[in-house]
């Protein structure tokens, strides 16, 4: 049975954007984008706009540094950084790479908005009512704070 769609004698059938031309260029993007986020980082570049253009730490104020340090393998400077980071820093980079792959694989962006079920959608309720509290805390002097900016 012929549905209008040939590929040589064997060949299977690849879909529509999963070739892996359209996924090589797909990761190809993903990792200069990556690449220029790390150059600015490295250069010293801001990492939080709300605290560059507002001059007032973010909820997530101290993240970004908070993992450096994690990678630099000092708990203690990544806690004084910003306290949730053992909490934070996983979380989002679960996010963070399984968008990616699924952006990879099938184009889309967006994998586990999708995938919202009570477990996920609580958990991130309470990662967010987490950061709100130690944000506000910090302003009264708490966990360090306020952070600098």
């Amino acid at each position: 049975m012929n549905c209008g769609v040939s590929a040589p004698e064997g060949a299977p059938l690849a879909a529509p954007g999963r070739s892996p031309a359209a996924m090589g260029l797909r990761a190809a993007r993903l990792g200069g984008i990556g690449a220029v986020i790390a150059a600015l980082l490295a250069a010293g570049a801001p990492g939080c706009p709300v605290a560059f253009f507002a001059r007032v730490p973010c909820p997530g104020c101290g993240l970004t540094r908070a993992a450096l340090r994690l990678l630099h393998g000092d708990l203690a400077g990544a806690l004084a950084f910003h306290p949730l980071v053992p909490v934070a820093l996983p979380a989002a980079l679960a996010f963070v790479g399984t968008n990616a792959v699924s952006y990879v694989v099938s184009g889309r962006w967006g994998y586990v908005e999708r995938q919202q079920g009570r477990a996920l959608t609580g958990g991130a309720l309470v990662l967010i009512a987490l950061m709100l509290g130690v944000w506000v805390a910090r302003f009264f002097g708490a966990f360090g704070g306020p952070v600098p900016v």
